[in-house]
């Protein structure tokens, strides 16, 4: 085994008979300061002593120096099936040695075989069928507003506090989390509702005597706040950057019926829960009982590759035949050959029943250390999206963000690399590519029973 021994516990990462290549390029330290000089300080960069990731094979990572890691972030959610897939890596190199890009104003085989396949993978009777190829879940959303108001010829948009769902001024505004949004003008006709976080409630109330008052309210801000005609509400299935956000199983049931009696259309964002990754159903809205107006997805269908996609029905779909639309890389063969190739993997290596047991394995584990550490206010997620919320008092759940970060960086130190998210911050996100095993899941658990130990410790 190797270790990544840096305290006096010694903890040791999973056998991987992956040798990776020796690494010649530019230092930690060059590369840092070539980034310093050169790119957008405004890209997100993780962690006091950055780390310089060169390599990786299925759930491992591997810095300039040789150090390995077990990847528990996915490159935030965005590798699905395994770093360098050893299938997919054979069908790219094969692709770009014969057409990396054309366009789709031509015929290709890939596209349309992908698009299939999407929606041979929607539930049954859903009618969504209809895909436009895009590059990012930012796109992806903006492409389902867009069709939404044309097809109900109203602009006001719900969507939920907590939420994220992209980086462009539309998406940007949609998104209400305020660490993710810039001091500029937001687009118009957006309404932020309340989200199902039953352990931080909006309104201080506790489940199931509740009577569901975070769906219900919902139609107050129809009524209030809108003409009270809207033209869509979009969420995601489980909130990832605003911390692993589980709703009440009722919750989405009972918004999707407000919404569509007030004429709007539903949109599922499916960038961070799709393709198995909940372990019980393919699609994260399945878990809810819902079937959405659209499914918007990216990250881990490409599985690393910039891919994604928009589904819907075909008569709302009809709309962007109206004027000339494009997409100058949505939809070309490498990309959505790795889309294609995900699909595939998923169903013949069964990914989605190991995202459930050894997610619920994983869960366990975690569940398990909220006896030891105090500082673990919930453990909560599906599957392999996970999230551990810390707090300072279990009482007043005043959150730990100076302790998340400690965590956090001491994995790292261990070889264990995580997320963080929540509006504060404080909740530790682990959504790990979906090949992981219960071995990785056991060293993941050892390794925060010493982190969150020390932390707590003030060491």
């Amino acid at each position: 085994m190797s270790s990544t021994d840096t305290g006096e516990k010694r903890i040791p990462l999973p056998v991987c008979d992956h040798q990776p290549t020796k690494y010649d390029g530019p230092s930690r330290d060059e590369l840092l300061a070539l980034r310093r000089e050169y790119v957008n300080p405004g890209v997100l960069m993780y962690y006091k002593d950055p780390i310089a990731i060169v390599e990786g094979h299925m759930q491992y990572l591997w810095d300039d120096t040789g150090k390995q890691y077990l990847d528990g972030f996915a490159g935030i959610v965005s590798v699905s099936v395994g770093h360098c897939h050893p299938k997919i890596t054979e069908r790219i190199r094969e692709q770009v040695g014969k057409l990396v890009h054309t366009t789709t104003i031509y015929l290709h085989p890939n596209i349309v075989e992908f698009c299939k396949a999407l929606a041979e993978r929607m539930p049954a009777d859903s009618e969504l069928k209809s895909t436009y190829v895009t590059n990012s879940g930012t796109d992806s959303n903006e492409l389902a507003v867009h069709m939404a108001r044309m097809h109900t010829g109203r602009h006001d948009v719900l969507t939920l506090r907590n939420c994220y769902h992209g980086g462009s001024q539309q998406t940007m505004s949609m998104t209400a989390v305020g660490t993710w949004k810039y001091p500029v003008m937001s687009a118009p006709g957006i309404k932020h509702v309340a989200p199902g976080y039953c352990y931080r409630c909006p309104f201080g109330l506790e489940y199931p005597s509740c009577d569901l008052k975070c769906a219900t309210s919902v139609e107050d801000v129809i009524r209030y706040e809108t003409s009270g005609e809207i033209a869509a509400f979009i969420g995601e299935p489980i909130q990832g950057v605003g911390g692993t956000v589980i709703p009440p199983k009722e919750y989405f049931g009972i918004v999707y019926d407000i919404v569509r009696k007030y004429g709007g259309l539903c949109i599922a964002d499916e960038v961070q829960t799709g393709f198995g990754r909940t372990g019980e159903q393919y699609w994260g809205f399945e878990n809810w009982g819902v079937v959405p107006d659209f499914v918007t997805m990216a990250k881990g269908i490409g599985n690393g590759a910039p891919l994604g996609a928009c589904t819907t029905r075909p008569e709302i779909a009809e709309h962007m035949a109206k004027r000339l639309h494009f997409n100058t890389f949505g939809g070309n063969p490498v990309s959505v050959l790795s889309g294609m190739s995900v699909l595939e993997i998923v169903d013949e290596e069964d990914i989605q029943k190991q995202a459930r047991e050894v997610g619920g394995h994983l869960k366990d584990a975690l569940t398990a250390l909220m006896d030891k550490h105090n500082l673990i206010g919930e453990v909560r997620g599906l599957g392999l999206m996970l999230g551990v919320e810390l707090v300072k008092d279990r009482v007043s759940k005043e959150p730990a963000v100076a302790e998340t970060a400690s965590v956090v960086e001491k994995a790292k130190e261990r070889g264990l690399l995580l997320g963080k998210g929540g509006y504060y911050g404080n909740v530790i996100r682990i959504k790990p590519p979906m090949c992981l095993t219960k071995d990785d899941c056991d060293f993941m658990a050892d390794c925060l029973d010493v982190c969150i130990g020390e932390v707590a410790a003030g060491q």
